[in-house]
């Protein structure tokens, strides 16, 4: 996919990975539309590429419908859609408070689902969907039941929906990272995080990412026995 001139609306946009990824994509010529929560920072960011704003919250069931709607508006049309909301919580199965696991599943799995199918018949022809899941979608972790079946289920949406939408979308490119150096977990909504290793390098993520979306691969993952982001 050609990302010069290409029109994205980013999800997430105001988080670490999501505002590097709205930057990444803005620096290889592309048009963006930024969606999130804070409203301030939001603006920030807007301001500062020159895009458009449209303002996202899951707990609202009319909000993603009515965000790729303002985005394709914006942008005079829709060529992709980059999903990087996230949020995580630790603690074993039946110690997280219900809301807790109720949240993590809006956030990171029903949410971007209906954001995603909001968006199908919205992109142009020959458009692309991607998404950021998780390494832990491939290796669920104890002290994460709920992250981890969060990840996957989104995971397993973006397999199915590459197949179904074949013909339609140059790609539907799944980000599978490991830990990065993002400061993700301090601010759980629950919980405190296990040991962790070093975290991958964020800015490398970007740009293999990038790269893969511009090659229309369809993952980029990272490998636990090689500790290294592939590309398939």
């Amino acid at each position: 996919m050609d990302l010069n001139g290409s029109r994205f609306l980013v999800a997430g946009a105001t988080g670490f990975l999501g505002e590097r990824f709205a930057r990444g994509l803005a620096s290889r010529g592309a048009d963006v539309a930024l969606a999130g929560r804070d409203r301030e920072a939001l603006a920030a960011i807007g301001t500062e590429l020159g895009a458009p704003v449209v303002l996202l919250d899951f707990a609202d069931p009319d909000s993603a419908a009515d965000a790729i709607e303002t985005a394709k508006r914006d942008l005079g049309g829709l060529d992709g859609l980059l999903v990087a909301t996230g949020t995580v919580a630790f603690g074993r199965s039946g110690d997280l408070d219900p809301a807790v696991e109720a949240e993590l599943l809006a956030t990171n799995a029903a949410g971007p689902v209906a954001l995603i199918s909001a968006a199908l018949d919205e992109l142009s022809p020959g458009g692309a969907v991607v998404a950021i899941t998780a390494v832990v979608a491939d290796f669920p972790t104890a002290g994460m039941a709920a992250y981890s079946a969060s990840k996957a289920a989104l995971a397993a949406y973006l397999a199915a929906l590459r197949r179904e939408r074949r013909k339609d979308l140059a790609t539907v490119l799944e980000i599978s990272p490991g830990h990065m150096e993002t400061g993700f977990a301090e601010r759980a909504l629950a919980g405190q995080a296990p040991p962790l290793p070093a975290g991958e390098d964020p800015d490398q993520l970007v740009e293999i990412s990038l790269d893969a979306l511009l090659a229309d691969r369809r993952e980029v993952r990272y490998d636990l026995k090689k500790k290294e982001l592939l590309v398939k």
